[in-house]
């Protein structure tokens, strides 16, 4: 998918040329699920698989929005009946781009739009966030308005969470964003501090395989909110802004700490989020150290955790991470939101077919399960201009 087929299909749908292409990845989460919108620390990397947008101006307020993965149909609206929730499906997030522009109090026009993604929609590798980060990113640029991209990050997730109606907290974005090619970001949401670490996996003759579960999952369900809520009710009976400032060594001093919380459900909830966030630093230490294949570990204790305490795995996730660990992986996790999407592994590349041939057939066996996709991840460049 060149810049070029998506400014030609733009020009075929609008009768003009557009005024440039843009795009912006999804991503894959090597530790640190859930810590977001807790202040914590995550560790994405950004993947070659984008959203890329074709985009011109208009005069007349009046937005079309296109998409080749939809059913055909251009979306029509105008900037001014914006509200949230006021645009549905896919075309919600270049509306929901449009409108946190114009709260913010910036002029925005009407545009055209022609959309080609290649991030598998439902599978946790942040399809939405690529495609509002992409429009966003092609918006700022448009109308000269020299936002940085953490601002610009925080915006995309106002945007998902009072336009969309998601939850989510703000590493999507700033993955989308801010990540560069051949590195992980290290990223604190609390003050969006925030540092490139390499990640060489050739370099350590590793490979990180992605296993598509073929399980959707999506963030605005009640599941997901749920678990935001706990994880804020908890704070405020432990007296803390935010889970991110537990800071409990482990062991007894955690469970002192979480004897504190009245219900089981938050004792599991906050116990993650503070484990999470050690599993972060940990990783990131490893990754500087240069002992990436000492990451494996860490990457599955972070799947238990998701598992057991956080309660967002699945049948299919669990599997793909069991199967995979048997067939020789170093380490194996669910990444993303959870209820489904991809799983992480890693592994040496000579394990891949096993592990894949394996996972295949683990699937294979279960009535009803869809057949698991897999590809091999590369960090790649963040959102960035393609003509």
């Amino acid at each position: 998918m060149e810049a070029a087929s998506v400014a030609e299909e733009f020009a075929a749908l609008y009768g003009r040329e557009p005024e440039g292409v843009w795009q912006a990845p999804g991503r894959i989460n090597l530790i640190g699920e859930h810590t977001d919108y807790n202040d914590g620390f995550v560790l994405p990397v950004a993947l070659p698989h984008a959203a890329r947008v074709a985009v011109a101006r208009r005069d007349d307020g009046l937005v079309r929005v296109h998409s080749s993965q939809g059913d055909g149909a251009v979306v029509e609206f105008t900037v001014d009946s914006l509200a949230p929730r006021s645009v549905a499906g896919w075309a919600a997030y270049p509306a929901g781009a449009l409108w946190v522009l114009r709260e913010d109090g910036h002029p925005v026009p009407g545009i055209d739009l022609h959309l080609d993604s290649d991030v598998p929609f439902g599978a946790g590798l942040s399809s939405s966030a690529a495609l509002q980060c992409a429009v966003l990113l092609a918006l700022d640029e448009l109308l000269g308005l020299g936002i940085e991209r953490p601002r610009l990050a925080r915006l995309a997730q106002r945007a998902e969470n009072d336009y969309v109606g998601a939850p989510v907290g703000v590493m999507d974005q700033t993955a989308s964003l801010c990540c560069t090619e051949g590195a992980a970001l290290f990223l604190d949401t609390r003050d969006m501090a925030q540092r490139q670490v390499p990640l060489d996996l050739a370099a350590a003759g590793l490979v990180l395989l992605v296993v598509d579960t073929r399980v959707e999952h999506g963030h605005a369900d009640g599941a997901y909110r749920r678990r935001r809520e706990g994880c804020e009710r908890s704070a405020d009976l432990l007296g803390v802004k935010a889970l991110r400032d537990v800071e409990a060594a482990g062991g007894r001093e955690l469970d002192v700490l979480l004897a504190r919380l009245p219900e089981e459900e938050l004792r599991r909830l906050t116990r993650h989020v503070v484990t999470e966030n050690a599993r972060v630093r940990e990783a990131v230490g490893l990754l500087d150290a240069g002992e990436l294949r000492s990451l494996g570990p860490v990457l599955t204790a972070g799947h238990a955790s998701q598992r057991d305490d956080f309660a967002i795995s699945c049948p299919q996730s669990d599997a793909a991470v069991d199967t995979a660990l048997a067939a020789g992986a170093l380490g194996a996790r669910q990444t993303g939101g959870g209820f489904g999407g991809c799983v992480i592994v890693l592994t040496e590349p000579a394990q891949v077919p096993g592990i894949t041939a394996a996972v295949t057939a683990a699937y294979a066996a279960q009535d009803g399960w869809n057949a698991p996709a897999f590809f091999t991840a590369t960090p790649a460049p963040g959102a960035r201009r393609l003509r």
